[in-house]
């Protein structure tokens, strides 16, 4: 089972890879909505990270996943922006 992460900037994904989780790096709603349906299809992929800002941006696909398959685990993280709220 791998961890995966969805940034919105390349110093997270940078940081991520270095501690050895892939992940990309996405600019856009649609972008972001692929990267977590890709992720959470991926039989692989167990841990989905994705940065507090994106997580803000896709928040009702990330509801509808989690309701859908409840053995993917999405979870936000803080990135270099601090935490948000």
């Amino acid at each position: 089972m791998k961890y995966f992460l969805i940034s919105d900037n390349t110093d997270s994904a940078t940081g991520m890879r270095l501690a050895g989780v892939e992940g990309v790096v996405v600019s856009g709603r649609e972008e972001a909505i692929g990267a977590l349906r890709g992720a959470s299809d991926d039989p692989g992929i167990g841990i989905v990270l994705v940065t507090e800002k994106i997580c803000a941006l896709i928040e009702d696909e990330i509801e509808k996943i989690r309701t859908r398959d409840p053995e993917c685990l999405i979870v936000g993280i803080p990135d270099r922006h601090g935490v948000g709220g």
